[in-house]
């Protein structure tokens, strides 16, 4: 048998965990050192190329940047090119964001964060950089980098002196669709759209690929036709949409007279933040796509106009506390208003849209936890199940925030993320009755 002190929860068991992530940590300090180290080498090389070509013309520079690359590429083993773009970005991220590297080395952020801070702050013009850098800095400490992206990327939008509407007018002009082959016979077919439209069509995808595989589990026992069918999710996704794109309508509908409908009547979902400025006009910056990115203020006002649930939230202009919300109600209102405060999962780190996740009882109802806003959150399915079935603890202070308690005793805060006056938006198909 297996002794107590071995199984989880076992002295042994936690202290070989703290073992285990205290190797992690002094591991990822190391590579740090190193990877800067790195970058630092590859910035050198910039400035050598630049310095050996300095009152030459454009060819000869471009030529001494590739010789040194080829150099390089070398002791990398990697190609030339491969060399020259890392080349390029070290030298942005070394010399256009140094407090985010410094923040970087001594470990108030990690390699995430920077790859973010620069992703989002190269948009801005080069003398924005520092102010940028300065406030996406102090946000990143507070959270995982997939986290922040989203919101890092909305401060850059807001912070350009060009207004995201007119930026995003000129990128969706490049939309375009791009066929590109692959091996076995196999190709990738990309289409580059405004991210709304393209969150839309993954999720329809998505629905429509849960309700076929639901109803073949139903089926499978009086259907030999639908027992032999073992396609996946992403299987059944890629044939709906190629059926959708070829054919009109997906050409299996298992759906058919169950409850889930027929795959035709399945709607895309998603939730869009706007800010009030935003939706009345006044203010032209752009508009958060819950748990992805940022959307353009035109786009977010055309599903103000076609939706019939939204939310008005109203939050204190000091504490940014919610304090009323219209048409409140239990239990669709409520869930609503979690949506909008939310806008995840609420499990360090993780990112998936409130409204594909489970709205949970902090304090279990089972256990007497009461069905009111201070002790719901929204958690996806995997952060969900950890909760009931592992180590892990959570408990609700005020405000929404949550803290987590990790097997080992460690506390991760989890701040909600309300905005200070934000609707919430469901997309409703055309023609649907607008709610005014």
């Amino acid at each position: 048998m297996t002794d107590a002190a071995e199984t989880p929860g076992g002295e042994s068991y936690l202290a070989a965990i703290a073992g285990v992530v205290a190797d992690v940590e002094d591991v990822e300090r190391r590579m740090a050192a190193v990877q800067i180290a790195q970058l630092r080498t590859l910035a050198a090389a910039g400035r050598l190329a630049e310095a050996q070509s300095a009152d030459a013309n454009v060819l000869l520079h471009d030529m001494a940047l590739r010789s040194i690359a080829a150099e390089v590429a070398g002791a990398m083993r990697m190609t030339d090119r491969t060399v020259q773009r890392r080349i390029g970005e070290a030298r942005v991220t070394i010399e256009g964001f140094p407090a985010a590297v410094a923040a970087w080395e001594t470990g108030r952020i990690v390699r995430g964060h920077v790859t973010a801070i620069v992703d989002a702050g190269v948009s801005l013009p080069a003398e924005m950089w520092a102010d940028f850098e300065a406030v996406a800095i102090e946000r990143c400490e507070r959270d995982t980098p997939n986290r922040v992206r989203g919101e890092l990327e909305i401060l850059a939008h807001r912070m350009n002196p060009r207004s995201f509407a007119e930026r995003h007018e000129e990128a969706a002009a490049g939309r375009c669709v791009r066929l590109v082959p692959g091996r076995e016979g196999m190709s990738d077919l990309i289409a580059t759209l405004p991210t709304v439209i393209a969150e839309g069509i993954h999720d329809r995808l998505t629905q429509q690929a849960r309700a076929i595989i639901d109803t073949r589990a139903e089926r499978s026992v009086s259907s030999e036709a639908v027992a032999s069918d073992a396609r996946s999710t992403d299987q059944v996704r890629a044939d709906v949409f190629a059926d959708l794109l070829l054919a009109g309508t997906p050409a299996l509908d298992d759906t058919r007279d169950t409850t889930a409908g027929p795959l035709g009547a399945i709607r895309a979902r998603i939730q869009v933040l706007v800010p009030a400025a935003t939706l009345t006009g006044a203010d032209h910056g752009p508009c958060d796509l819950a748990g992805r990115s940022p959307i353009d203020p035109a786009t977010a006002r055309a599903l103000a106009g076609s939706t019939h649930i939204w939310e008005r939230l109203f939050h204190d202009p000091t504490t940014g506390v919610t304090v009323a919300t219209d048409s409140y109600r239990v239990p669709s209102g409520m869930r609503r208003f979690l949506q909008a405060r939310d806008q995840h999962c609420r499990f360090p780190g993780c990112r998936v849209a409130a409204i594909r996740c489970e709205v949970d009882h902090t304090h279990d109802h089972a256990l007497g936890g009461r069905t009111e806003l201070s002790n719901l959150a929204h958690l996806c399915q995997r952060h969900h199940s950890m909760k009931q079935f592992t180590a892990w603890r959570v408990r609700q202070l005020s405000g929404g925030v949550l803290e987590w308690t990790s097997p080992l005793g460690r506390a991760y805060r989890e701040d909600a993320p309300t905005p200070a006056v934000a609707f919430t938006l469901a997309a409703t198909p055309p023609g649907d009755p607008a709610p005014f």
